[in-house]
């Protein structure tokens, strides 16, 4: 069955990328739609993830690799890292048409074991886009009321979510999967997403072989863990309670290959200039790359989420996180978090390039939950030396409530149902 296209919040920076540039590479996790939205633009195809093409395609990778950039442009080449040769044909065509945009599409769901090899780094002919799961906003289930840009702007918060906090545990079991989305069946595919990475997925970025149910007790650990700064330590014993053995080597060796797969995210931690010496923390905060896989690989279903409020407040959080990198992503920014040694935090600092900044707690629901997060929020804007890194544009608490509305004191209240880009 065809599905509609559903437009992403990506699809303009591509097209931007690809009017200025001689190819583009989107990245990111399995199953985010990547292809879909390559496809979109392109004139012409390799999809090398089906075998037959990958098979027809092995004389010419052995011989001359540029025969397989022949096509209508732009071409799209589809999981590259199957063939890494082709990133340098590509980068040698480029140069042949003098930097000529709007050549190739390049889409790759895994950093390539043997990276280190390509001859070019693709600087100034490959530009590089991100791809996440979708928002939503992307999904449509978010009003959009509240904007991410119009914050940074000074604008308030107005609106009203329809999304209760049902609804947000059957997002967060659902995920932001597009084939899903499209379907809406609500059913989740996160189950059949982790048995992927576990049977054949970090073998293959690693390019060596991995125990699956090792991987499948680091996952189950780091969903456990997610949207806090755990420690190695701490992930190393869950996995040894859970009857695997482990060594510090090996947990660096399969967390590398789930940062290759994109499919671990760690937030940085955000360190500006305070009136005071207050130590920072600079552990990462962890994120699977879906909440819906840490809702699998704890086998929670909506109802069971609903029953256990303090996990699905941390998935909740993680889903919070996701949304707000893809929208700072459309300003020229990203998402870093701030803990420091006193016990203060921040959820989300959303920085642009410019230097601006906004600071976010996420609270799942409850007045004093929000008053707790709104006075978090005011003491890090008092604690931020104005002069070197700025006043905040913006302090925002993200909830899973109804209603978004900026408080007298400043600080905005907004579910994560109204907010958008």
């Amino acid at each position: 069955m065809a599905y509609e296209y559903m437009a992403r919040l990506a699809d303009s920076a591509l097209r931007a990328k690809l009017s200025s540039m001689s190819a583009v590479l989107v990245r990111g996790p399995k199953w985010v739609g990547k292809t879909s939205s390559c496809e979109q633009l392109a004139k012409s195809a390799l999809l090398l993830r089906d075998p037959d093409v990958y098979t027809r395609s092995l004389d010419a990778l052995d011989a001359q690799p540029s025969l397989l950039l022949r096509g209508e442009r732009p071409r799209l080449i589809d999981e590259w890292q199957l063939a890494p040769v082709l990133w340098d044909a590509v980068i040698s065509e480029a140069d042949k048409l003098k930097g000529e945009p709007g050549q190739f599409l390049l889409t790759g769901s895994a950093t390539p074991v043997d990276s280190s090899k390509l001859r070019h780094t693709g600087t100034g002919r490959i530009a590089r886009l991100d791809m996440s799961s979708m928002t939503l906003e992307e999904t449509r289930e978010s009003t959009s009321e509240v904007s991410l840009r119009a914050l940074f702007e000074g604008g308030p918060a107005e609106g009203a979510s329809p999304i209760d906090i049902e609804g947000y545990a059957r997002i967060l079991c659902r995920g932001g999967w597009p084939a899903t989305i499209a379907r809406g069946d609500g059913v989740s595919v996160a189950s059949d997403y982790i048995d992927a990475i576990c049977e054949s997925d970090v073998a293959e970025a690693e390019g060596v072989d991995i125990d699956p149910d090792r991987t499948r007790a680091l996952i189950r650990s780091l969903a456990r863990n997610t949207a806090q700064g755990v420690a190695n330590a701490t992930l190393l014993e869950d996995v040894r309670n859970a009857g695997v053995g482990m060594s510090e080597p090996t947990l660096r060796l399969y967390l590398r290959a789930l940062r290759r797969l994109f499919v671990l995210d760690e937030i940085k931690a955000w360190a500006p200039t305070l009136r005071s010496k207050t130590p920072l923390r600079t552990t990462p905060v962890k994120h699977l790359c879906d909440p819906s896989i840490a809702a699998a690989a704890l086998e929670a279903d909506a109802s069971g989420l609903l029953d256990d409020l303090q996990t699905m407040g941390f998935l909740f959080e993680s889903l919070c996180v996701h949304d707000l990198r893809v929208y700072a992503r459309t300003l020229d920014g990203d998402i870093y978090h701030y803990r420091d040694k006193s016990g203060l935090e921040a959820d989300a600092i959303v920085r642009l390039k410019d230097g601006r900044w906004g600071a976010v707690e996420v609270k799942l629901g409850g007045t004093s939950r929000i008053e707790e997060g709104a006075e978090n929020l005011k003491r890090l804007a008092e604690k931020v030396d104005p002069k070197k890194s700025g006043a905040p544009s913006f302090l925002l608490v993200l909830t899973g409530s109804t209603y978004a509305y900026t408080r007298p004191d400043g600080v905005h209240v907004a579910p994560l149902g109204c907010l958008a880009h």
